[in-house]
Parts: C-alpha cells; structure tokens; sequence
C-alpha cells in the first residue's frame, strides 16, 4: 500500500552527528516538525532552529515552500534565518579583519534566500551595508598599498551581498544616499580597480538608473560616456556586457530631449568602432547577455528616428521645400532659373512639375504633400536626400532610368522611397520598446555610423532592380514592395557581418530565386493535399502520432537550460529540467553555469512526479507573471512564460528563451502543452 501523500521521506543532516531519515508529516505545523528533529538530537530552543536544502542552493524551508520537499530530500537542520541574520550582522561589525571577511562571505552566500534576506533586511542590514561601503573607500586604498588584497574581496563580498538582497525587490531604491552613489561611481571610474568590484559596481548603477527616476538623474551627473569607454576595450566579456547594459540603461531613462544629445556624445566617442571591434569582432563567441544587450542598443538608436518617423511635412516650410528643390537639382542640374516675369513663372512651374514626375512622386505640383503621411513622414525625405547626395551616380541612374522607360513601365523613385522607408522601420520595429528576452541584434548595423540610411541606399537599389526583373507596371507597386520585403527579411535572416555582406546576399536573392522558393513551398504543400497523399496519411497516421510522441518524450528526457531573470534581467544564473528515462518524473535543479551537454538526472536535486502536475498555464495565467516587476509589463514575456501547477499552490515557472526554440524550451500554444500532458499521463498512468 503507498504512503499518504502527505508523508514524504527525507534525511536531516546535523554537523557531528549522523544523518536521520524520517517521515515528514505535510499537514503538521513546520515549527511541529522542527521541535521533533531538534528533540532527536538534544537540542534545546527548537525556535531558533531551521531545516533548509542541502544543496547548493542553501534554502531555508518555509510554510510558503515546503510542498516543494519530496521523497528523497536531503535536508539540513541550522540556525534560524532571523538567528542567522541576527549573527551576521554583529559579525560583519567585527574588529577582526578575517572575522569580518568571513562573516561578509557567508552574507553574500545566504543573501540569495529571500527568508534570509527580509530577515536581514529588518535589522536595517541594507544600511549598515552601505555605510560601509560610503566608509571604506580610503581604508581600501591605504590597506591595498600595505599589501592586505584581502580588503578589496571584502568590498567584493560587501557589494555582492547588497546586489543579492536589493534583487529580492524588498527595499526600494529610492532610498540610497548621493554620497553612496558617489562611492559605487568612484569604482567605476577608477582605472584600476578589482573585476569582481567593478563587475558589481556596474551592476548596481543598471540597477538604479532603471529603477528610480530621481537616482538616474544623480547616477547621470556622476557617471560619463567617457568613463564607460575604457571598459569595453578590455578583454573580460562579463565587464563589457555590465558596461553596455549601463550606458543602454542610461540611454532608455533619458529625457526625450536628451537621448539626441547622448546619442551625438556616444557617436564622438566612438562607441560604435569601439564595441565593433572590441566586442563583435573579438576573437571569441558572443554571449546570450551580450547578445541582448547589443539588441538593446539597436533598438535604441534606431528609436531615435521616431520623431522624424512621426514629423508630417510642413508644405509652407520653405527650408523643407529646399530639400525636395535639391533633389531635383541633383537629378536633373538645372540651369539657373529663369527672370520673375508672368510668363517665366508659368514655365517654370511646368518644368517644375514635370521634374517632380519624373522623380517618381504623387502629387507632381506640391510634392511636399506626399510627406504628410506618418510613418514614415520627414523620414523618407531625409533618406532620399542622404541617398542622393552620398550615393550620387545611383541616384542620377535610377531616376533619370526611369524617366526615359514607357510611363506604364517607370519606378517611381519618391513614391517607392515612401513606402521602402515605411516597410524597414516597420521590419525594424523602431518606436518600439526593447525585448527583454529578444538577442537579435545585426551585426551590420555596427558598422557605419549611418546605418539606416546606408540600409535604406542599397534596399532602394534592390527595390529598382526587382522592379525591373519583374517588368512591373504601376498597378504591380504592392506586389513589388512584397517581394523586397521578402528579399530584404530572407537575407537579414543570415545575419550579414557587414552592409557589403548583405549587399551580395541580396544579390543572390534575385525575383526569379525568390520565385523558385515559393514555388518549391508551394509544391511541398501541394504534394501533401493530393488524394494519395492524404489516404497514406490516413493509413500510417496512428503510426506517426506513436512516432511523434516518442520524439516528443525523447526531447523531453534530454531536458533543456533555463535562465533565471530578475529585477535587473540579469540571467547569470541557470536551472535545468528533464523528464527521467521512465517518464514519471521531472528533475529539476540549480546549475552554477550553463552546461555543455546534458545533465544527468541524478545530479539535479528536487523532482516533480508527472502524476502530480494539475495543469499547464501560458502567458499572463503564469503565477511570476502576476507579481509586481517590470516583467510582466511586457508583453513578449508574457507570450513566453509558461507554469507547471502541482499540488497546493506550488507551480514551477519557466520564460522561453525565445518565441523559435525547440519544443521543449518554448511550449507555447496552448495545444502542445496539452498533448504533452496527455502523453504524460498515458505513460504515468494517473494525471489530475
């Protein structure tokens, strides 16, 4: 007969004593079970007793989490978290420099545990640590020249302790001193300082400016586009990575008024060249983080065409009409214009509006009209400009191409302009917000300081040529603007290094290639409609639903990495699942790195039976998603998170990596979790 299914079997470990195995009875009060324990071995004063995880982890057992204790558990009997914290307050106090060092390393230990740390917290711990911190600058300078190094890893220690508890979201930023935010920006700015400092320092300063307003203007007045550079031209990843996420940091809080102004300050530094060739470049892989933080920074430059995206042209703006007058004096070298007479003025407008039909636009007597729509708005006249005078001899060629073919052949090069300016913003979602899971980032766009435009000038050339292939008349415009997408998306895809790079993948994808694939997809879908096709399918499908299901419980057994997000979306930190070769239980458990290869089920500590789960929930049902946090504000998150609901209130939470990973690490659409619990359940045999 099994156990209740309250009971769960577990061992208790005591330094100095031998393990217990014991049955823990889930419907007694936790300080029940731990009175029981502490008698077994004579301890007096169970209150100031705890039972946390004996792995790595270190995790106290609470009311809240002890549903997650299963059979098998290894558990460790310690001192309370409120004793714990109590300790090692006076500990990190202590006059003695190895006590203190010792006391602040086992802080930065136990301040990942949320029981811990409120514990901590409530002793004003977080105070006490910054006084140290706002104290310490001028002792660690003179100790470090009397050769005690260990001085700068008790600064290490001080500041990742204070980076574990403000993540747990307790304390509010807001309420650190200038002369605190001085001293973590001291260490940023120092040319020499240890990498675990200036590793957290970074972190801290992220932090800060991402979550108060009011510590972004101080963090701004301390810290300098300048002072940053350095630190990406170094060789540690890690560092460039926290470097990047603060300047995006600084840049995604900035005034709208301000971001221009940044952004020029980034150009004269040279950020761009330097993160090109210290970071993308480097002789070495780029990281997921990286990866994302250089996205960010894509999008964000990008966004700062927005405004123009969204200007509508002013027709009475003689200094905007300029701008139309000098592509047409580009194109067609007007010579000086006639005297101001009544029948000069006459001509000229004819001349003028032929001109203007001839460059392509709509309105060929007030071309500034065709502007007045948004996106792209002022956008497209500014590419056209760029496009005309810093690719002049393209330029002249199409339009003047153009104008000599039969009217019912030409390109219209400002109506196609337009709308090509329109189509990229759109494929590179600028005005949008930043992804907080998305690595898309292109390389190429890091290699010329006007990346857009220089998009723009060979899109537009693509744009002629695909015309010209297809023999397209008027009527065919938005047939033509679908193929360029198509082309323009299909070798985006291949993540070009260099605009040249994708200037020669264009090349490749020519409207007759683009043809063959399409009819190479569409014969794939024709072939399986056909009526053999269908009564085969028909006949071996019970077959194939056995097949599928099994490649689906094989990719289930392999398991798949997570990582783990917080406040400041650092992901740092790993988890592995996997379901056992029996298929009745998933393990699960903390991993110090991201691992090469597969981890072994019997060295991840906690397990889920399958007949345990209740269900399976998406997006904004997720319990993570409805706690307080700037993660659920977004909605990609939300379209990537996914909970295994178990028991009472116990659910394990999951964020995809991305919406195109495998089925395992993004089970998204409702249908697949579903038939992954059916699957389950018929091979556990029981599921509620």
């Amino acid at each position: 007969m099994p156990p209740p299914a309250d009971i769960v079997k577990v061992a208790i470990e005591w330094p100095g004593a031998y393990p217990k195995l014991m049955e823990i009875d889930q419907k007694k009060p936790l300080s029940a079970i731990i009175k029981e324990v502490c008698d077994g071995w004579s301890l007096p004063n169970h209150e100031y007793y705890a039972l946390q995880h004996a792995d790595s982890s270190n995790f106290y057992i609470t009311e809240k989490n002890r549903n997650e204790i299963k059979n098998g558990t290894i558990l460790r009997l310690t001192k309370s978290p409120a004793q714990n914290a109590q300790q090692l307050h006076e500990r990190i106090q202590s006059s003695s420099m190895d006590a203190k060092l010792e006391a602040l390393k086992d802080l930065a230990s136990l301040s990942r545990d949320v029981t811990f740390a409120q514990e901590f917290i409530n002793l004003d711990g977080i105070s006490l640590l910054t006084q140290m911190v706002e104290s310490g600058t001028e002792r660690y300078q003179k100790l470090q020249k009397i050769m005690k190094p260990c001085f700068g890893d008790m600064l290490s220690f001080t500041l990742t302790a204070f980076v574990e508890l403000m993540d747990h979201g307790i304390v509010s930023w807001d309420t650190f001193s200038v002369a605190f935010i001085k001293k973590i920006a001291s260490f940023v700015n120092k040319s020499a300082i240890d990498i675990s400092i200036l590793q957290r320092s970074l972190a801290i300063l992220e932090s800060m400016v991402l979550n108060s307003h009011d510590l972004y203007q101080k963090v701004a007045q301390e810290i300098t586009i300048g002072q940053l550079i350095p630190h990406l031209q170094g060789s540690d990843q890690e560092i460039q990575t926290y470097t990047i996420a603060v300047i995006n940091a600084l840049f995604l809080k900035a005034p709208d008024d301000r971001r221009q102004e940044m952004a020029n300050i980034l150009a004269q530094k040279q950020l761009r060249s330097i993160i090109l060739t210290h970071v993308i470049r480097a002789q070495r892989a780029i990281n997921n983080e990286m990866a994302h933080q250089l996205y960010v920074l894509q999008v964000l430059t990008f966004n700062l065409l927005e405004d123009r995206m969204m200007t509508k042209m002013d027709p009475q703006d003689q200094a905007q009409r300029d701008i139309i007058f000098e592509l047409r004096r580009i194109a067609f070298d007007a010579e000086s214009e006639p005297n101001n007479s009544s029948g000069s003025m006459e001509k000229r407008k004819s001349m003028y509006t032929r001109d203007y039909k001839k460059l392509g636009f709509i309105n060929h007597v007030n071309p500034a009209m065709d502007f007045t729509q948004t996106p792209p708005g002022m956008l497209a006249l500014d590419n056209m400009l760029y496009f005309a005078k810093h690719h002049q001899d393209a330029y002249i060629r199409i339009v003047l191409e153009n104008s000599s073919r039969e009217d019912k052949h030409e390109c219209p090069f400002g109506r196609s302009s337009i709308e090509l300016t329109k189509m990229l913003c759109e494929i590179l979602k600028v005005g949008e917000l930043p992804s907080e899971t998305c690595n898309d980032f292109h390389p190429m766009f890091f290699t010329h300081d006007r990346s857009f435009e220089e998009f723009f000038c060979i899109c537009i050339q693509l744009l002629n040529k695909t015309w010209k292939e297809m023999r397209a008349t008027s009527e065919d415009f938005n047939k033509v603007m679908q193929v360029v997408k198509e082309q323009v998306m299909r070798a985006l895809t291949t993540k070009p290094s260099s605009l040249d790079q994708f200037k020669s993948k264009l090349q490749n994808l020519s409207y007759t290639e683009i043809l063959k694939i399409r009819q190479s997809e569409r014969m794939n879908q024709e072939d399986f409609q056909s009526r053999p096709i269908l009564e085969l399918k028909e006949k071996i499908q019970p077959e194939i639903l056995e097949l599928i299901k099994q490649q689906r419980l094989n990719r289930l057994v392999e398991g798949t990495c997570f990582r783990k997000l917080n406040a400041r979306r650092r992901q740092d930190k790993f988890w592995y699942c996997r379901l056992s070769p029996n298929h009745k239980v998933l393990h699960y458990g903390d991993l110090e790195e991201s691992p090469q290869g597969e981890v072994p089920h019997d060295s991840l500590q906690d397990k889920l039976p399958v007949a345990d789960i209740k269900a399976v929930v998406t997006g904004k049902d997720c319990p993570h998603m409805k706690e307080k946090g700037a993660l659920k504000q977004n909605k990609e998150v939300l379209e990537l998170a996914f909970s295994i609901l178990y028991d009472s209130n116990c659910q394990l939470n999951f964020i995809a990596p991305d919406k195109h990973e495998d089925l395992w690490d993004y089970i998204g659409p409702a249908w697949i979790i579903q038939d992954h619990l059916s699957i389950l359940s018929t091979v556990s045999g029981r599921m509620d």
